[in-house]
């Protein structure tokens, strides 16, 4: 069985209208973060959630608008040059946003709280991204027992391709910020994973890499980028659409591919018309690809 189909907020227009079609179209994720949309992303879609209450919600704290950042000095919570940054994982913020994001929300408990791009936090410096990253955990971890949030992750551009982090290091500093317990809340990892981004399909048919430990873990798995903003349909000709799978648009089969790889959930796509729904929803319920024909297309694309 393929992934299921998520909407991604990052790029999409029309954020609360395009919930609604997600969530007619049996999407049961929608994801977004503090600063998508200008900062307007969590209240944009607040009503959307308000109507659907099924819908679960994968938000972040780590990235903040310039207004954000004011507002959290305003608060006290950062420095002026902490807000400068545009980005941060200390303690009180990571608390300070999580309780913003669920009051934008109109939600008493987020489902999933993910550190937006942790790598950005101490580039070149493991020993202390890792503390971050401990530190972190640790407050979601108290959000957890609070009840304010049901589980926890980390959305990343190259801190797993990098290997600024590993699956197996992230769940080792969720036990420590557990108190050492094996009994955490680190539930998902969100990552790109595309025919563009290929590695971690790669490394997955070799039963390597971040997708296949993440699985191996229990962890939900949310593929971005699977069309990497879009670029892939004007790169991937119908030839090669052809031979992913006969029938198929481009954008199509580049869901699809994504959808296949072994250890991935959820995949994000930013669609808010009804038609693009329907390809992407036409797309994932296609029988997925085996390894051998997903071996096939990036041994393609791989050639010079």
């Amino acid at each position: 069985m393929s992934a299921q189909l998520a909407l991604g907020t990052y790029r999409c227009q029309a954020i609360e209208e395009a919930a609604g079609r997600a969530a007619a179209f049996g999407a049961q994720w929608i994801d977004t973060a503090p600063n998508y949309a200008t900062g307007h992303a969590q209240t944009l879609l607040a009503p959307a959630l308000a109507a659907h209450p099924a819908l679960r919600i994968s938000t972040k704290a780590g990235y903040f608008t310039s207004a954000t950042g004011t507002d959290a000095v305003n608060a006290g919570i950062l420095t002026e040059d902490q807000a400068a940054a545009g980005h941060s994982l200390a303690p009180g913020y990571v608390r300070w946003q999580t309780g913003r994001n669920r009051a934008q929300l109109g939600r008493d408990r987020l489902d999933l709280v993910l550190l937006h791009n942790p790598e950005r936090a101490h580039p070149g410096n493991r020993a202390s991204l890792h503390r971050a990253l401990r530190d972190a955990f640790a407050v979601l971890e108290e959000e957890a027992a609070a009840g304010h949030v049901a589980g926890y992750g980390i959305a990343t551009w190259s801190g797993l391709e990098e290997e600024a982090f590993t699956v197996a290091e992230l769940l080792a500093l969720a036990g420590e910020a557990a108190g050492g317990q094996q009994d955490h809340h680190l539930v998902a990892v969100q990552l790109p994973v595309s025919l563009v981004m290929m590695t971690p399909i790669v490394q997955a048919l070799q039963g390597l890499g971040p997708l296949r430990a993440a699985a191996g873990a229990g962890l939900r798995v949310m593929a971005s980028a699977p069309l990497h903003g879009g670029e892939l349909p004007g790169i991937v000709d119908q030839d090669l659409a052809d031979l992913i799978r006969p029938g198929l648009t481009p954008a199509q089969a580049c869901i699809l591919a994504t959808a296949s790889c072994p250890g991935v959930t959820d995949v994000l796509v930013a669609a808010s018309s009804t038609p693009h729904w329907k390809e992407a929803a036409d797309a994932v319920a296609q029988p997925p690809l085996d390894a051998a024909r997903l071996r096939e297309i990036t041994d393609v694309l791989a050639s010079p």
